[in-house]
């Protein structure tokens, strides 16, 4: 097992070479996959939506004939005399209604010659009680009964209308029986607009699918519905009769956004649909294709895998050879330099072994040399850059700071308020006292204190107290060391950044301990900042200076100047809620 560990701890690069090939050749060869499959699926789309089209229009063209019979059909009947004789005299001798009867049968036969095309029943039903069918298998209802029917009701609603309706004799019977399709029209008189009968031409479900029966298969469905989602005629016998409100919408949405085709599950299936509306009927007409079941007989996925899976198992062994050879120079050097600690510039090569690696020991030992002889003159001299740096910005006090006190305290004693004008006065001496000193010079907390309550003090004697400033320190925090003016540019921040939107609040000032470590915390409930999370710096580069130049960034990496980068500044804040800094500190006493 170890010496497994050391063979691929030697052959790293080679491991990494070959992870990296591995992993680019597979999805190389998936993406290649999946796109030629994207591109034919929505190839196969597109041509599904143009025929399928062509087939709904032929289904629409079938069915529109029918109903250009049932309507001619109608307006003979309208046009009748007899027929509207029938349905409307009253009671008289047999001989009258006998002539009558064989006039209407006469007319009615003439009539019937055009719908022989399609086997239909015809229903005449008066308002005086008579009626007069052309087959009665269709309905075994009786007239009064089919007078106070749903099919009745609904037509005399509309009475200017042609209008298709569902019914199941089963519903009505209790029994076996077959769904119908019924075209339903008021008998109105035209000139008074008074209602004489109703008309029912019946057909049977079974012969309406005849109409797109053709065009049907597995997979493949034709279904005709209503507004309400019924399902009246289709090719599934199993749906008929069944409400579907999911499909009704998605067929609304085809046809009222004129879209070519649209995918949806349906029926517990991923489904194409495309889909048209019969404005003759006010239904619509649905072509359903199971999408899996299509794309399926497309695309041969286990001959596409199987293909897949040998070129990228014949990419490997190439790659595996290949990479096997450029890495072989290297894992001997590899070896040699095991011992080598990361980052670790003190541990050096002993130099043994070819000509080559001992070369390559020497260059490495001596480079070694050198980088620690240039590391230590940079860091020495970064030192005393920043340090330089660091008392230049200290010295450089805003002068709009200085101005906009010394207006606080002209106002104050225009006001006659001397004593706090002198406090103001007194405040700004100490302040300006502690800024131009030795930036090196470490001070207590104690004191580190009174130069924030100074400035704190500047700052509500210039723009009102309506940010409260609190202070919770630590008893035996207070003579711990910290270097000037470490806490106040956060103080300053949060013055004059935290709180823009919000009209008042408060900060914060914790300092407690951790073992060794001093924690200065800064808290305010401002407006906070976006994309700050722990251990960032927000605005590096602040183009505000309000009192000195030291910044956020500056404290940090003065911090970590001088004890290390262990030590240094985190922020943490979310929007609407505040910010919180967190500074720490080697705790030093006195």
């Amino acid at each position: 097992m170890k010496r497994f560990l050391n063979a691929f701890r030697y052959q790293g690069l080679f491991t990494k070479i070959f992870i990296v090939m591995v992993i680019s050749i597979i999805a190389v060869s998936a993406l290649t996959s999946l796109t030629t499959i994207r591109m034919s699926e929505r190839l196969f789309m597109k041509t599904f939506s143009i025929t399928n089209s062509k087939v709904l229009y032929q289904i629409k063209t079938s069915v529109e004939s029918f109903n250009y019979s049932i309507v001619t059909a109608a307006n003979n009947i309208l046009q009748s005399g007899s027929i509207k004789s029938f349905l409307t005299e009253g009671e008289s001798d047999s001989l009258t209604v006998a002539k009558t009867y064989y006039s209407m049968n006469q007319q009615m036969k003439r009539i019937q010659s055009n719908v022989d095309a399609y086997e239909v029943g015809i229903t005449l039903v008066g308002m005086n009680g008579r009626n007069y069918a052309t087959d009665r298998t269709y309905f075994t209802l009786s007239t009064e009964e089919l007078k106070q029917h749903r099919l009745t009701l609904t037509t005399l609603l509309e009475p200017k209308r042609l209008m298709y309706q569902y019914y199941n004799e089963e519903s009505a019977e209790g029994e076996g029986g077959e769904p119908l399709l019924v075209a339903t029209k008021a008998l109105m008189e035209r000139t008074t607009g008074d209602i004489y009968g109703t008309m029912y031409v019946t057909i049977r479900e079974r012969e309406f699918k005849q109409f797109y029966t053709n065009f049907t298969s597995e997979g493949n469905d034709v279904l005709i519905l209503n507004r309400e989602g019924v399902i009246l005629s289709s090719n599934r016998e199993e749906l008929i009769g069944q409400t579907s409100e999911e499909l009704v919408r998605h067929a609304r949405e085809i046809n009222d956004t004129s879209l070519d085709y649209k995918q949806a599950e349906v029926f517990g299936n991923d489904s194409i649909l495309v889909a048209d509306y019969l404005p003759s009927y006010d239904f619509y007409l649905v072509n359903m294709i199971d999408k899996n079941l299509a794309l399926n007989q497309i695309f041969d996925m286990k001959t596409i895998v199987l293909i897949c899976v040998i070129i990228v198992s014949a990419a490997l062994i190439i790659v595996f050879l290949i990479s096997r050879q450029i890495t072989k120079s290297l894992t001997l050097f590899v070896r040699r330099m095991s011992n080598v600690t990361k980052h670790d510039f003190g541990n050096y090569m002993n130099v043994t072994g070819s000509y080559e690696i001992r070369e390559l020991g020497r260059a490495y030992n001596y480079m070694l040399d050198e980088l620690h002889a240039y590391i230590d003159r940079l860091v020495e001299t970064q030192r005393h850059q920043r340090n330089a740096e660091l008392a230049a910005l200290q010295r450089q006090i805003n002068p709009h700071f200085l101005y906009n006190t010394l207006a606080s305290v002209k106002m104050l004693v225009q006001q006659g308020s001397k004593e706090k004008a002198a406090e103001t006065i007194n405040a700004l001496i100490s302040l300006l006292q502690n800024t131009i000193s030795n930036v090196s010079e470490t001070i207590t907390v104690e004191e580190e204190l009174a130069n924030l309550k100074n400035y704190v003090f500047i700052n509500h004697v210039r723009y009102g107290g309506r940010i409260r400033v609190n202070y919770f320190v630590m008893p035996d925090c207070m003579q711990a060391r910290v270097p000037k003016l470490i806490i106040q540019p956060f103080i300053e921040n949060a013055f004059f950044h935290a709180f823009n939107k919000k009209e008042e609040g408060f900060i914060h000032v914790l300092i407690s301990s951790e073992g060794h470590t001093l924690i200065c915390e800064v808290v305010d409930n401002g407006d906070g900042m976006e994309g700050v999370s722990d251990n960032t710096l927000p605005n590096p580069k602040s183009k505000r200076q309000l009192f000195t130049g030291i910044g956020v960034i500056n404290v940090h990496e003065r911090i970590k100047l001088l004890y290390g980068e262990e030590y240094g500044v985190t922020i943490s804040s979310q929007p609407g809620e505040g910010t919180k800094v967190r500074v720490r500190l080697p705790k030093e006493t006195v």
